[in-house]
């Protein structure tokens, strides 16, 4: 994908899709939206991390880097294909995804499916699952065996599990392939099902020229079937905890910092690899996006390291990251890297220069732009092309909320700067952006809907209640009007970024 193309799109994670299961999936809201997007001009669809959920139900903390959300795995292709019958529906809530009935409730239906297929697939299907089991085994076999051993210890940490497990002696890694043949088969076919799925949501966006723009956490969990199976990558001890974990220092939005807990990278012995890992997930990701973000982009020219033994942040010390030689690695193997880089926070001009040599756009958010003067950086006045101009994004208030919010200061600044007020200040953000000379502007589909504070997806440092927002199509569709993407369409027609054609001029 072009990256200095002009072009819009609208951030929204599947789970927020509409849907009968309880969560939005890959099912056919999915294709929906798509069309949706399409009638109104956007290019992008932007999603969040499309792997495994993890504490809090969090998508930047999941068990694995490689593989997809088994809870995205719509229901109704393996309903059509005869591998699970209809199933009675739960009382599920349409606007809001409840995980802890969700989740158990998707896991009985995928093994069902799963059931299914191993009783009754056609020779072709199982032939196509073999082979994509065989082509993907290099991630796939690690992570189908530590879900296997992790499903009876009901979500035990994997160094608290048998040493010769931890430590994977090979003896007992072979014989728990034996004895939990039949799990590590269940999750292989969750794996290959959510591959099949986004891939065709993939090419079927294509084809109606939207683009998917995937999300990649810079770091691994530590309870992941990444880090129990090289742990030597990481900064572990003996017992495979961990000596120094991941976040950012005090500031002036958090007293104590921000400690994220993740393994940090021995980064010596990846670069001596080659950085053979970052490769391998790289191309991972490619298979499901045209473009990703990296978050915490920071962290490859500098990063964070805090005492593991420490809870908060207050004491640590910042360390040289990879720099543009794992890039260059990466590049090599790959070709051109569709890469946005998410540069928001305490960033140093080191960050810059990586971000700039590596030919990334940054990112620019609007509403960030009016505690200043009119030379503040995130004003669109200051943004140079190559950036991906947000009015805000998942960790932001929605445009009205941010509103309602912000002090007397900003929201004179911002009704002059802009020409708005609370009624229209989602428009007014949306056209600014829209307007700029960044080559991408993205906005959340809360924002085109002009939605309150009650929407957000995320609050940062609030565990729990994130994450669940979902809309209706009720919404999309204002008196009968289509009234959203209507509007989105023109701003973005008359901007260049979307069809001309839109505007419907005489």
């Amino acid at each position: 994908m072009d990256l200095n193309q002009r072009t819009a799109g609208v951030l929204l994670h599947p789970t927020s899709l509409p849907g009968p299961h309880g969560a939005g999936d890959f099912g056919p809201a999915a294709y929906r939206f798509v069309d949706w997007l399409a009638s109104a001009g956007q290019g992008l669809w932007q999603m969040l991390p499309t792997t495994p959920i993890g504490p809090g139900d969090s998508p930047y903390q999941g068990v694995s880097a490689f593989a997809g959300n088994p809870w995205l795995v719509a229901l109704e292709p393996l309903i059509e294909k005869g591998w699970l019958s209809q199933p009675a529906l739960p009382d599920f809530e349409a606007l809001k995804v409840d995980y802890g009935r969700v989740c158990p409730w998707r896991e009985q239906q995928l093994r069902a499916a799963a059931a299914g297929f191993f009783a009754r697939a056609s020779a072709a299907d199982r032939q196509a699952f073999a082979a994509w089991c065989e082509a993907e085994s290099d991630w796939l076999a690690d992570y189908a065996l530590f879900m296997a051993i992790r499903s009876p210890l009901k979500g035990q940490p994997w160094w608290e599990w048998s040493p010769a497990l931890a430590r994977r002696e090979a003896v007992a890694l072979q014989a728990a392939r034996q004895s939990y043949a039949d799990e590590i088969a269940f999750w292989q076919f969750v794996q290959w099902q959510f591959d099949v799925q986004i891939r065709a949501l993939k090419a079927y966006a294509n084809e109606r020229g939207v683009r998917l723009m995937g999300d990649l956490p810079i770091f691994v969990a530590h309870d992941s079937a990444d880090c129990w199976s090289r742990p030597e990558l990481y900064h572990l001890d003996e017992h495979f905890r961990t000596t120094v974990v991941a976040g950012v220092p005090p500031d002036a939005m958090s007293a104590e910092g921000q400690r994220w807990g993740n393994p940090l990278y021995r980064w010596d012995r990846m670069a001596a690899e080659n950085y053979a890992w970052w490769t391998a997930r790289v191309r991972r990701a490619l298979v499901q996006a045209d473009v990703f973000r990296i978050d915490h982009f920071r962290g490859f020219a500098g990063y964070y390291e805090i005492p593991g033994e420490r809870m908060d942040a207050k004491v640590g010390r910042w360390l040289p990251g990879p720099g543009k030689a794992l890039f260059d690695a990466i590049e090599q193997a790959l070709g051109r890297l569709p890469i946005v880089a998410e540069d928001l926070g305490f960033i140093t001009e080191d960050v810059h220069a990586l971000r700039d040599a590596c030919g990334f756009p940054g990112m620019k958010i609007l509403q960030f732009g009016f505690g200043g003067d009119g030379s503040h950086e995130f004003l669109p006045h200051m943004w140079p092309r190559a950036s991906v101009a947000y009015t805000g994004t998942h960790d932001n208030d929605t445009a009205r909320g941010w509103w309602n919010a912000a002090s007397a200061r900003e929201r004179a600044f911002a009704g002059s700067y802009l020409a708005c007020g609370e009624h229209d200040v989602h428009w007014a953000l949306i056209r600014a952006c829209c307007n700029s000379v960044a080559s991408m502007a993205v906005f959340p589909l809360q924002d085109v809907l002009g939605l309150g504070s009650e929407h957000r997806m995320n609050v940062p440092g609030v565990l729990g209640g994130n994450w669940g927002w979902r809309f209706s199509w009720e919404m999309l569709d204002v008196a009968g009007g289509n009234e959203p993407a209507r509007v989105l369409g023109l701003i973005t027609a008359a901007s260049g970024r979307g069809p001309f054609e839109l505007l419907r001029l005489p």
